[in-house]
């Protein structure tokens, strides 16, 4: 066992033995040792000291006689001894997907979320809302210094819910049966614990990669609970080239969250593009970083085949480029066609994008109304 570990948890073993045997999970004995002993531990050191309790194998005695203390003040070494030979590495700072994933489930068995379904009156001309936080990119560091602007995590996670009720009070007038909510679309704004996106492309950010994780996983459940008391959710995954592994763990975590919600459906597959369905207008939406896009009416037409020929209109809406960009292909001169767009970003300008002349796109988070009959009849904007 640890010398350094057994210093100041050995007084309280008896009570931490007596704490596992009632049931108590390891975050629970944590915050009861702080509450009752104001005792400050990790469940990691936690964890460690309650496997130390147990018969010492050969490995942890060879480890407490050599002085190799945890945790280690050296960043490696190998020990070796006539029973055992151990390369011993430092990973203080790393925390495992193992150690986020007990968390989770933690927080989820002390929340215990239980929905009862909401019955809502029925509307005479229901509408759909479309919210898209593109690009927030949690984690991204901007310097006034450096670029001219500032941001990080704290910005980012204010803006989305400034945003998110701006555009709530501008939408007032509208009665709404659905609300399309996209999740992902580099809401995340690094993919790994050496500050790189998916494809290994360093950047600069404002903390660790796994708060940036657990404070969004708070914000997207913050947000679709608000629009649970508007409407019914239909939960829709962009995955995106900054956050393309993380973006995917951070929707299953909202899926188990709500899992037990009737009033929330779920589209959160690894396809690159989805689709959906609402009166005679048919959505696609996608990060916009893939696959080429004139070829999106065609993709659109043959992926979700089975709606295309029961809709009147079609649109797509992208994200990617943090700036608006509109088209619209017509399939005739007087036919109506795909109308494409690309979304703006509340995210603040690093020092990449100001070195490369993208300083001045307005900050924004959009949202996009339909009706059943008429399509897109409103465009919603709010600007920072």
């Amino acid at each position: 066992m640890s010398h350094h570990i057994d210093s100041y948890l050995h007084p309280y073993q008896k009570e931490i033995k007596e704490l596992i045997k009632q049931g108590y999970s390891i975050r629970t004995i944590v915050r009861l040792l702080k509450e009752k002993h104001n005792l400050n531990t990790s469940k990691s050191t936690l964890h460690e000291y309650i496997e130390a309790m147990k018969a010492p194998n050969k490995f942890q005695q060879a480890l407490s006689e050599n002085a190799f203390d945890l945790p280690f003040v050296i960043k490696h070494g190998w020990l070796k001894t006539k029973e055992a030979s151990i390369f011993i590495k430092n990973n203080a700072e790393v925390v495992s997907f193992d150690e986020m994933r007990e968390d989770l489930i933690e927080e989820l068995k002390e929340y215990s979320p239980s929905f009862k379904k909401i019955t809502r009156k029925e509307i005479k001309e229901p509408h759909l809302f479309v919210i898209d936080v593109a690009d927030l990119h949690i984690g991204k560091l901007a310097d006034e210094f450096d670029t001219g602007d500032t941001y990080n995590h704290e910005i980012a996670i204010q803006r989305a819910m400034e945003g998110l009720e701006g555009l709530i009070q501008k939408a007032n007038g509208f009665k709404f049966d659905q609300i399309l909510f996209i999740v992902g679309g580099d809401c995340l704004h690094v993919d790994s614990k050496s500050n790189t996106t998916t494809s290994g492309t360093p950047q600069d950010v404002s903390q660790k990669w796994y708060r940036n994780y657990l404070q969004a996983r708070d914000l997207y459940i913050a947000i679709i609970e608000r629009l649970l008391t508007i409407a019914d959710v239909h939960i829709q995954l962009n995955n995106a080239n900054h956050d393309y592994h993380s973006s995917f763990m951070l929707v299953d975590s909202i899926y188990c969250w709500f899992r037990k919600c009737k009033n929330i459906t779920f589209n959160i597959d690894m396809k690159h593009r989805k689709y959906y369905k609402y009166g005679n207008s048919l959505i696609g939406t996608s990060h916009g970083d893939g696959g080429s896009m004139d070829k999106l009416p065609l993709s659109m037409s043959l992926e979700a085949k089975e709606y295309w020929s029961q809709c009147k209109y079609y649109y797509w809406y992208l994200e990617h480029i943090h700036h608006k960009q509109y088209y619209k292909f017509l399939s005739g001169k007087d036919n109506q066609g795909v109308s494409i767009e690309f979304l703006r970003s509340p995210s603040g300008t690093d020092s990449w994008h100001a070195k490369s002349q993208y300083a001045n796109n307005f900050k924004a988070i959009e949202a996009y109304i339909h009706s059943k009959e008429h399509g897109q009849v409103a465009r919603l904007t709010h600007l920072f």
